[in-house]
């Protein structure tokens, strides 16, 4: 607590007037460019590695970067939480990519693997069961040049999971089928700093270097 008071202090003496302007026209409204769902992992900066300013991204953060899926009538299978994040940035802030960023070394994967049911907090525990099937074997092949580590691969299953459960809303597959949204894998690497996304023509997650951000923002044209 010590450290955010100091920094709401330092903020106001030494950089309130560069965002003075900004705030005041984001007063007016919100125009995010994307939906940007992410683990709570307090290491997983968008800001810092995507350069983000206020107002750039609308965010949603869990453990494990979850979307429970929706069930036949169109109600979330989780906390309805998430799915109302997706409905109003869809609805009333009209986003047109929705980004699924998942990291290295994640806590909620490693729970996971050591095995769900040991778990002792409850609400923890049941959370859990909306990424356990990125356990299953046979989406292993789901992914190239995995990385080395076990974990790790896990984590970048669910990342890939979690964007399929995000299909099942009635208004993301709307907004699929007209062409005016278009969803994202990443996967961020504590280690080396880096922003991987899934290329699903070589169905591994790429590096986003100097030369692949040119052909996604060729793409995204």
């Amino acid at each position: 607590m010590r450290k955010l008071i100091q920094g709401i202090a330092d903020f106001r003496e030494t950089k309130f007037a560069d965002y003075k302007e900004v705030f005041a026209k984001l007063v007016l409204g919100q125009r995010p460019d994307a939906l940007f769902i992410a683990c709570s992992d307090s290491r997983v900066a968008a800001n810092v590695f995507a350069s983000t300013n206020p107002g750039d991204l609308f965010v949603v953060r869990n453990v494990g970067n979850c979307i429970p899926s929706c069930d036949q009538h169109g109600m979330s299978t989780g906390d309805e939480s998430e799915a109302a994040a997706i409905e109003f940035s869809l609805s009333n802030l009209n986003v047109r990519d929705i980004i699924v960023c998942g990291h290295s070394d994640c806590g909620a994967i490693q729970s996971l693997i050591n095995g769900r049911e040991k778990i002792p907090f409850p609400n923890l525990k049941s959370w859990l069961r909306h990424i356990e099937n990125a356990l299953d074997m046979k989406n292993l092949f789901l992914i190239k040049n995995p990385p080395k580590e076990y974990h790790n691969l896990i984590s970048q299953i669910n990342v890939l999971l979690q964007v399929e459960n995000l299909k099942t809303y009635p208004i993301v597959q709307e907004r699929i089928l007209n062409g005016t949204l278009k969803l994202h894998s990443w996967w961020f690497d504590l280690k080396t700093i880096g922003v991987h996304y899934y290329d699903e023509s070589e169905q591994q997650f790429v590096l986003i270097d100097e030369k692949h951000a040119r052909e996604l923002l060729k793409e995204l044209k």
